[in-house]
Parts: structure tokens; C-alpha cells; sequence
């Protein structure tokens, strides 16, 4: 069974339907709204029982991609609103839609709105599980601590979503009975607080694989810690979970042979890196909204099958990124100098030779390119696969989420205009508890334990079984592969001594660079380049960069002490007022 809130009975998903809305997201409502219960709700006595909290848990996890509020931009993966220098979203949506990126927000942007009201739903379905499984009469201590432990693991990271994002948040929990708190505490403590009270209690093993465990819960602390520079505290928690860590359905967390398993459906219950899964499922829906990963709808090509809407592709500075010296190593600081061959001006008519020169063999995996198989499908063909234009989007589409056309009758949703895959987001995989315990290694110092991490992740890479291969028939690309790789694969991990030899700071270049080839376009890198404190300096050189080559990146510079956070949704503050002042501030400089 998967923990899929759009696959529920109809019974419980009219009983979460019933009760959720009591309590309503905070600030999207008049307060007096709260006052009242929607005709034909269920009262506590009615579901204050073991079926009944079990129900609105599997609510909880049934928001986590990202879909509360009905906006594709507020995916699971934040892919719409955080695609720095990974990715070109696309003009040709037009209006709020268009100016959402890092830089280019204004408080009035509706997909803002949009996103504080999906983490909000989260906590606020906790948050009724917190209170409703205090008065449950039939379950045992044990069955409550586990529904618990669930319940604040899932608020924890609903808040940290919030907190990476907004950075000013208010604190709402099951206790709270004025709704109207302000956002100028820190609310880090309480969010390590509920991951650690999580990890203590949950078992390491639950029933179900989308459920979260023990170490989900482990690992979201230590990602808390870090994001706030608490790298011993960081580090204590990695240690443990790479050496004890087990998914939810009991396997140790590993790396899978093949870099492309993590993106394929049919191997996600034998996943050993699925370390917080949101899970996905297709066709189950009711014909009128994908049941799959909906939030990342926006990204498929505009060609058929796949039919909407070509505004996510990896931009030219990702794919040249994936450039590897002689020695199979990256050029982490001037790797535009050795820019790769891309099909930019080119017609899909006129003729196209692919770049001849050493790669990354995850380029292909993460950038549709032309002339090289795309999947199952055939070969790209280039610019007629490109939304809006090549000169307006750039020469590539995105390949990490695109279903697999022999495998598409069971995980993909063709019954909506917004199609949508069972492929599960990972919010934590074991690749980024790697490399994030690998930051904490060099900052503390431990340079050599901080390659080790980073070289498990390129010998896995380096993995001749996990590239991508010509086909055997260019004319019917779903009979299969040869043997011929379909492009210049040279990759090595780094020779052992080389972070001692260049020092912390090379470390962490090397170790910042390889997040940035292992999870692109998986919604990690604007985060990360603000925590690392290097998002001014990088982002703004690969604006001068690429904006001479594409006309979609129209964005603004960015700007220090501004752009590192959202500005706060201005309906929220609006409505946040009580006694003519606003409860909430908005953040510096919007």
C-alpha cells in the first residue's frame, strides 16, 4: 500500500474532507470562519478513534505534493519557484506564472499565496491529528507514540519548507488558540524539536513504504542542523544514519547501481535511497486531475504523448556543467569555457553532429539532447521539442521526471489536460545524505572522509551499467539499447588525497559542485547556494552568462540581503491584521 491521499475510499477521503476544513490554514480566512463547522461535519467523539486519526494521518501525508491549493507551481519539489542556474522556466505561460524564480518575485505573485496555504494545510492536518489522537480511547500507547511521531516528522517538514523558503514564519501548533501569531520568532527549535521527538519514537520499519521512520526522521534533523551551520550536531546525526539508516520497508540505505533507478517507478520498493519519498501513483484519479506527481506537470515536452507544457529545461550552464576534463573530473570553476556542443539556432530539419567531447554521463539522464535517445521514445529531435523556441528557452528539455513509453499504461496519467507519473519526489534521498555529510566532514575539517562520501557518488556514476546507450534500431527505440554509448562518458572519482592536497575550501567547491551534477533540477540548488552564501556571486555571473544566449532569462540581478528569501505573501499580512495593525512583517527589501 502506498500512502497516496488521492487513493483513498471514498469514505475517508470524505471524512478528511469533513473535518480538515474546522481549522482551516491559517490567515487564508477570516478568524471568525473558525468559529464554525462546516454542515455535515463529523464531531471529535465521531473520530476521535483508531480508524479515524488514521485517516486524517494519511490526510497529511496526502498534501505533501505540494497540491493543497490546486497550483502546479507549488509542487512537492518547489521546481517553479526555484530554478536558478539550473534551469529556464518558460515565457510562454505569461503573467504570475512567469515571474516566478529567485529573483523576479514580487509579494503579490498568487503562486506565493498559493504555496504558504499548501505547507499551511500540512500543519493544519497534523496539527488536528495531534489533538484528535489524544482523545482516541481505543488505541494503545504504542499505536498514539507512532501516530504521533508521524504526525510531527510530516509538521516538521511542512515548517522547514516554510522556513527554507519565507525564512519569517509563524508557529502554529495543536495548542495554539489565537491564529493570529507573528513571524519574527525563530522557529528553528521547534522544528528540531518535532524531527527530533520523531526520530526517537518512530520505528525503523513501518507497514507502508510512503510512511516515514525512524531515520527519515534522523535525516531531516541533520538537514535542519546544517542548514543552520550546526555541523558538529549535523554530522553526529549523519554518522548514525549512514551507518545504521534502513528505508521504510527495512533496506539499508545504499546508492542503486544504475543512477537512473531513482527516477523509475517500477524499482521504488526496492529503492535502498528512498530516505524521504513523497510517494505518486497513476490512474487512480477521477479523469478530470492527474493522480500522479501533478506539482511537476509543467515540464514535459510539448510534443506527443506527453502534451504540456515545455517550462522547466535545464539550462546551458547545467549541461555544460557536466564537462569532465581528461582525468574524468569536472572543471569546477570555468566550465563554460568548455561549453558543450548544443543544437541552439539549429532546425530540427537541418543537419546536427552531438558534442564529441568528455562527459558526465549524468547529463543524459538529466537534459534531453538532441539527436541522443530521449528514454524510450527516440532520439531527441531538437528545437521542435522546445517549448516557445529555442532562442526563448534554450536548446533542452528536462529528462529526470519523463516516464518511460514501455512502461507508460502503468505510470502515467493520461486522463487530464495536466498528465502527470507515479515517478515519486525524494525530498531526502541517500545521494544527498551523502554529499550533505560530506559538507559537514569539510567544514569540520575531516577533508578525506568528505571525499570518500563524494567519490561514492561518482564511482556510482562511473557505473558503464547506469549509462545511456544508442539504440538497437534508431527507427523502434522501445526494442531496446546496444552496447555503443551514446555519447563521450569519462568520469573518475577523485584521485584519494586530492581534497587534503587542496584544501577545505577545495573541498567544498568540489563538494558544492557535485550537488549541483547529482540533484539537478530536483529543487535543491537555490537553497543550497543561499546557505553556502555564494548565491549572489553565482547567480548573478550565470545571468551574465546566459542571458546573451536566451531571451527568457529576463530576471533582475540578484540582490544581497533581499533575495535569499521570498517576500511574504502580501493577502497574508493583508489579513493578518488585528486591532487595525498586521500581525505578520514581510522580509527586507520587498
Amino acid at each position: 500500500m502506498k500512502i497516496i491521499f488521492k487513493s483513498l475510499p471514498a469514505t475517508a477521503l470524505w471524512l478528511i474532507i469533513l473535518v480538515v476544513p474546522v481549522s482551516v490554514v491559517m490567515y487564508s480566512c477570516n478568524k471568525s470562519f473558525l468559529k464554525y463547522s462546516p454542515q455535515g461535519s463529523l464531531n471529535e467523539a465521531q473520530i476521535a478513534n483508531n480508524e479515524g486519526v488514521n485517516t486524517l494521518l494519511i490526510g497529511v501525508y496526502g498534501v505533501l505534493d505540494g497540491q493543497g491549493n490546486g497550483s502546479a507551481i507549488t509542487g512537492s519539489s518547489n521546481w517553479g519557484s526555484t530554478s536558478p542556474d539550473n534551469a529556464i522556466y518558460g515565457s510562454g505561460f505569461g503573467g504570475e506564472a512567469h515571474g516566478v524564480g529567485p529573483v523576479s518575485l514580487v509579494p503579490t505573485n498568487g503562486y506565493l499565496d498559493d504555496k504558504w496555504r499548501a505547507d499551511y494545510e500540512g500543519i493544519t492536518r497534523a496539527n488536528n491529528v495531534l489533538k484528535l489522537v489524544q482523545l482516541a480511547k481505543d488505541m494503545t500507547d504504542a499505536q498514539k507514540a507512532n501516530v504521533i511521531a508521524q504526525a510531527k516528522c510530516l509538521r516538521g517538514h511542512y515548517y522547514f519548507d516554510l522556513k527554507k523558503m519565507f525564512n519569517k514564519v509563524p508557529w502554529i501548533d495543536e495548542n495554539t488558540t489565537d491564529f493570529y501569531q507573528p513571524n519574527t520568532a525563530d522557529i528553528w527549535p521547534y522544528i528540531e524539536n518535532d524531527f527530533l521527538a520523531a526520530m526517537n519514537t518512530l520505528p525503523e520499519t513501518q507497514p507502508e513504504p510512503g510512511r516515514v521512520n525512524k531515520w527519515a526522521a534522523a535525516s531531516y534533523l541533520a538537514k535542519a542542523f546544517l542548514y543552520q551551520h550546526k555541523f558538529d550536531s549535523a554530522k553526529t546525526i549523519f554518522d548514525q544514519v549512514i551507518a545504521n539508516g534502513k528505508t521504510t520497508a527495512g533496506i539499508k540505505y545504499g546508492l542503486f547501481a544504475e543512477y537512473e533507478d531513482n527516477f523509475r517507478p517500477e524499482k521504488e520498493l526496492e529503492s535502498p535511497q528512498a530516505v524521504f519519498p513523497i510517494e505518486m501513483s497513476a490512474n487512480v484519479g477521477n479523469g478530470t486531475i492527474s493522480s500522479g506527481n501533478q506539482g511537476d506537470i509543467l515540464y514535459y515536452p510539448i510534443t506527443a504523448p506527453f502534451g504540456c507544457c515545455g517550462g522547466y529545461n535545464p539550462s546551458l550552464d547545467l549541461a555544460n556543467s557536466f564537462r569532465t576534463d581528461p582525468n574524468g573530473l569536472p572543471y569546477l570553476t570555468d566550465y563554460n569555457a568548455h561549453a558543450l556542443v548544443s543544437d541552439l539556432g539549429i532546425a530540427s530539419a537541418d543537419p546536427f553532429t552531438p558534442d564529441a567531447g568528455n562527459l558526465d554521463p549524468r547529463v543524459d539522464w538529466t537534459a534531453g539532447r538532441r539527436a541522443l535517445p530521449f528514454l524510450d521514445w527516440g532520439l531527441h529531435a531538437g528545437a521542435s521539442m522546445v517549448s516557445f523556441g529555442q532562442p526563448v528557452t534554450g536548446p533542452y528539455n528536462d529528462k529526470k521526471l519523463i516516464f518511460w513509453q514501455s512502461t507508460a499504461k502503468q505510470y502515467y496519467d493520461a486522463n487530464s489536460w495536466a498528465p502527470g507519473s507515479a515517478i515519486n519526489y525524494l525530498v531526502i534521498d541517500f545521494a544527498d545524505v551523502l554529499l550533505m555529510a560530506a559538507e559537514c566532514e569539510a567544514q569540520l575539517g575531516n577533508v578525506d572522509q568528505a571525499e570518500t562520501y563524494v567519490n561514492q557518488i561518482r564511482n556510482r556514476a562511473a557505473n558503464p551499467a547506469g549509462w545511456v546507450y544508442q539504440y538497437l534500431d534508431n527507427s523502434n527505440p522501445i526494442a531496446g539499447f546496444s552496447s555503443t554509448p551514446a555519447a563521450n562518458y569519462v568520469i573518475s572519482p577523485y584521485p584519494a588525497g586530492t581534497f587534503s592536497a587542496g584544501g577545505k575550501q577545495y573541498a567544498l567547491d568540489a563538494i558544492y559542485f557535485e550537488r549541483k551534477l547529482e540533484l539537478s533540477m530536483e529543487g535543491h540548488r537555490f537553497f543550497d547556494l543561499v546557505r553556502w552564501g555564494i548565491a549572489d556571486q553565482t547567480l548573478n555571473a550565470y545571468y551574465n552568462y546566459e542571458k546573451p544566449l536566451v531571451q527568457d532569462l529576463n530576471v533582475v540581478p540578484f540582490v544581497p540581503g533581499k533575495n535569499e528569501y521570498f517576500p511574504i505573501p502580501q493577502l497574508q499580512i493583508d489579513q493578518s491584521v488585528v486591532g487595525g495593525k498586521k500581525t505578520l512583517t514581510q522580509n527586507p527589501g520587498y
